[in-house]
Order: structure tokens, then C-alpha cells, then sequence
């Protein structure tokens, strides 16, 4: 049974889409928790943050990590946030290399401007100065990483190649 690899980071920093190719690539299965908490509350992350607010939604990525935690041979996605609670970390490694993706706040910006609407955080007129403000503040807590790797101006495939190489150093 593989441990699963979780991939930590900023909105934006690829974490979904590179997740589901290096799934793909390691014969695992992925999961992305934003969409699996959609699942089984029946509802999008927008509405629950609308109807509930930002701390229920973190009572359900807390009972989420704990239930991916207890599975192995997953690539789990998670949301940008799943660091704000150390809990949270501390779960998911339990059984999981921790990796986080990172990208320049420009790349970020482009694209998470095509995608605004899914992403309850933002504010409308999101600039490469919010982001840069959110990432000084998030920073800190994406230290918890096994490993780190920006994905700025790199293709997928570089990416999952870089991330499958680093994994595999880990389990031997």
C-alpha cells in the first residue's frame, strides 16, 4: 500500500490539474477534496462559504482530511487553505508525502482570473497585489511541505515528471 501524495498551495498554483495526470502517471487514484466536499454536503465550496461561512466549510476539509488520511494510494488535491489549521496537516502526512506547488503571484493572477467565479476568496477586482498580500501571509504555513516546487512557466509534464522523480526518492 503506497502513501498518498497530497498536494498543498496557493489557489491557482495547478494543484487540481497537475494532480489528476500524476495520478494517472503513478496508477493512483485522485481526489479532489473541494469536489468531494461538494459531494457530500450537496452543495458548491461558493454556496457553503454564501449560505454557512468560511468556518464550516473548515469543519468539512477538516472531516474530509480525515477521512482521505485513513486510504492510501491517493493523489489528494486539496484546497489552498487546508494549511490555515495545522490539524489539518498533521492528519493528511500521517499517511502521505506533503507536497506543495508554488507559482509566481503573476501566473497566479492569469490563472485565476479565468476561473473567479469557483473561488469564494477572491474579491472582484482581484490584483497581483492581493495576491502577493495572501501568499506573504500564507507562506509561512506552506513550510510544512516534504517538498516544494513552482510551477511557473513549466509544462504539466515537466511537473508530474518532477514531482513522480521526488516522491520516489521519499519511499526508497
Amino acid at each position: 500500500m503506497e502513501k498518498n501524495i497530497v498536494l498543498i498551495g496557493f489557489m491557482g498554483t495547478g494543484k487540481s490539474t497537475v494532480g489528476m495526470k500524476l495520478a494517472e502517471r503513478l496508477k493512483m487514484e485522485f481526489v479532489d477534496m473541494d469536489r468531494e466536499i461538494e459531494k457530500v454536503t450537496g452543495l458548491t465550496i461558493t454556496q457553503i462559504f454564501k449560505k454557512y461561512g468560511e468556518i464550516r466549510f473548515r469543519s468539512e476539509e477538516n472531516l474530509m482530511a480525515e477521512k482521505l488520511a485513513r486510504k492510501s494510494n491517493l493523489v489528494i488535491a486539496t484546497g489552498g487553505g487546508i494549511v490555515l489549521q495545522d490539524k489539518n496537516i498533521e492528519t493528511l502526512r500521517q499517511n502521505g508525502i506533503i507536497v506543495c506547488l508554488d507559482a509566481d503571484p503573476e501566473e497566479i493572477f492569469a490563472r485565476v482570473s479565468r476561473k473567479k467565479g469557483s473561488r469564494p476568496l477572491l474579491k472582484k477586482n482581484l490584483t497581483v497585489e492581493d495576491i502577493k498580500e495572501m501568499l506573504a501571509i500564507r507562506s509561512p504555513y506552506y513550510q510544512c511541505a516534504d517538498f516544494r516546487l513552482n510551477t511557473s512557466g513549466k509544462d504539466m509534464e515537466s511537473v508530474v515528471r518532477e514531482i513522480a522523480s521526488m516522491v520516489r526518492k521519499k519511499r526508497q
